[in-house]
């Protein structure tokens, strides 16, 4: 089956979620699979590494794409992501934000990412920290945080993956009920391959989805 005809497989999923942005996560994907993305009517790509990122942008730029980052921001690094990317789904340090703050020539969409599972091999805030950080970037005018993002644990125990997008979409109603204008936290970025139907039932409007394009 070619990636043409795996969009068209996935699509089918998404009938009747009109207000879901799926996102294709490149990160296995070679510069020409890309494409084929593209071509099939993905435009809206991420990728988790700097340097994949920088290599698939220059790659790319003549197409109309909307680049979205997922991966660890690194402070030495925010300077060639800041204004090439349309979206940042993994903020969980203020020293990033502020960075980002001072080098982004217009504001930039942000999720602040929560590490839902409590891994200590995940990136992310706890969950009872995320109103404290949100509070903390107020000072940040180039950041608008338009919602919460987290990885879902990897496990075939599905009644797990309830509870956790669950809690998140808990969360974005709490943060909604703030009433920060710079942070509306309209969205829920979470489900990936493996997951993504299950966290479609709990509200998730952006979906990062990258294997399925390849099995």
């Amino acid at each position: 089956m070619s990636i043409a005809e795996k969009v068209a497989e996935v699509k089918k999923t998404l009938v009747g979620y009109d207000n879901v942005k799926l996102v294709a996560a490149t990160k296995y994907l070679t510069i020409e699979q890309t494409k084929e993305l593209v071509e099939a009517g993905i435009t809206d790509l991420g990728e988790n590494r700097t340097d994949l990122f920088l290599e698939k942008y220059n790659a790319l730029k003549d197409y109309d794409i909307n680049w979205h980052f997922f991966g660890v921001v690194q402070s030495r690094k925010v300077k060639d992501i800041a204004n090439r990317i349309s979206c940042l789904h993994s903020l969980d340090r203020l020293s990033i934000a502020m960075e980002l703050d001072r080098r982004l020539t217009k504001p930039l969409d942000c999720f602040v990412q929560i590490n839902i599972s409590e891994e200590s091999n995940k990136q992310g805030i706890p969950l009872s920290q995320t109103k404290k950080f949100i509070k903390s970037l107020a000072k940040c005018t180039n950041i608008r945080v338009i919602g919460l993002m987290c990885i879902g644990k990897l496990t075939c125990e599905e009644d797990v993956l309830h509870e956790e997008f669950a809690k998140m979409q808990k969360m974005q109603k709490e943060i909604q009920e703030m009433n920060l204008d710079y942070a509306p936290c309209h969205e829920l970025s979470m489900g990936m391959s493996n997951d993504y139907l299950i966290a479609l039932e709990h509200g998730a409007t952006y979906i990062r989805l990258g294997r399925i394009f390849l099995e």
